[in-house]
């Protein structure tokens, strides 16, 4: 598919992944529609961070992905959706699964009857690797059996049965979109990397964290924003789940003391008991199979982790964006 005269609708425009996406639409010359959380404070998210000029360009809609109504509205003129507005925390999901069912789920199934309904030529929904909870078998292709450990990952396989039944029942051309681990700047708190480096560059000397046994695929943001793009342009996607993932691991222990020998070797790692989650939630290995996006697109990731991972302490070492970061209390 060819991406020039089309409107292209990013739900979570004001979201890490979102944001990332858009301004590369937006940079690639794209007509972009910003799909954004609703407040009364008027905050477009990161979307606020932006340069003027770059923002300009960008079709602001202000709405809840919950409402049908506003759905619809958002979706009347488009010609693509990339939708990745979602609750995505997990320890937030154990207390309050209500509002990802009513947000993942149910909000999925609004942009799909809407596409539907509007004839819209392509949606990309996106999955999340959580689906195939701890893996049985690696690298972890898109036929591993999914495993919902937490409501989260929970409310996203149901997001994820939506969009295909829409697809088998609808022939709506969609395409289920899976990244593996995404970081970089702009991610929130709630996840790791920025957990430790917000900590590390505000002088904190005992690093609080939760299980250092897991291991994850860790996909830049840069990288799974052109992932998202490659895809959309490939018509051998529809229909299609597609990981995004880099076919490499690394602990979670062994990333941490990389981060605190790269910042403050003096640094100390120490278990904080609210951040562990249950045994059985826990997913402890993640590790994707790339070969289907291969096989389907030109794509390939750019960065390689220390290169990423120096771009996002590079961009947090910056006061404006590092004094975002409340780093005294433990963040869902």
């Amino acid at each position: 598919m060819e991406l020039l005269n089309k409107k292209i609708l990013v739900t979570g425009a004001d979201g890490f992944i979102g944001s990332h996406l858009t301004e590369k639409l937006v940079d690639e010359g794209y007509k972009v529609k910003a799909f954004v959380y609703y407040n009364s404070f008027n905050s477009w998210g990161w979307l606020d961070t932006l340069p003027k000029e770059k923002l300009a360009k960008i079709e602001i809609f202000s709405g809840d992905i919950r409402d049908p109504n506003g759905v619809r509205t958002a979706m009347k003129d488009v010609d693509i959706v990339f939708h990745l507005a979602a609750l995505i925390a997990i320890p937030f999901s154990y207390h309050s699964p209500d509002s990802y069912v009513d947000t993942n789920i149910k909000g999925t199934l609004n942009i799909v009857q809407a596409a539907k309904d509007f004839g819209t030529e392509r949606v990309l929904v996106t999955s999340t690797s959580e689906v195939y909870g701890t893996a049985q078998f690696v690298p972890i292709t898109e036929e591993h059996p999914k495993q919902p450990q937490s409501p989260y990952s929970a409310s996203k396989i149901g997001a994820d049965c939506i969009a295909e039944s829409f697809y088998r029942s609808f022939d709506l051309p969609i395409t289920i979109v899976r990244p593996f681990n995404t970081y970089g700047p702009r991610q929130s708190a709630r996840a790791i990397i920025p957990t430790i480096i917000s900590q590390l560059l505000k002088g904190a000397t005992e690093i609080k964290l939760g299980d250092l046994r897991p291991t994850r695929d860790l996909l830049f943001v840069e990288d799974t924003a052109n992932a998202f793009i490659e895809i959309v342009k490939s018509d051998k996607a529809i229909g299609e789940h597609i990981n995004i993932a880099t076919e490499s691991e690394i602990s979670m222990k062994e990333l941490a003391q990389g981060l605190i020998d790269i910042i403050n070797p003096k640094a100390k790692i120490i278990t904080d008991e609210e951040r562990l989650r249950p045994e059985k939630s826990e997913v402890f290995r993640l590790f994707g199979s790339a070969q289907k996006i291969k096989k389907l697109t030109n794509w390939k990731p750019q960065n390689d982790l220390t290169t990423g991972l120096n771009k996002t302490i590079e961009w947090f070492s910056k006061e404006e964006n590092l004094k975002n970061y409340k780093t005294d209390i433990y963040n869902l």
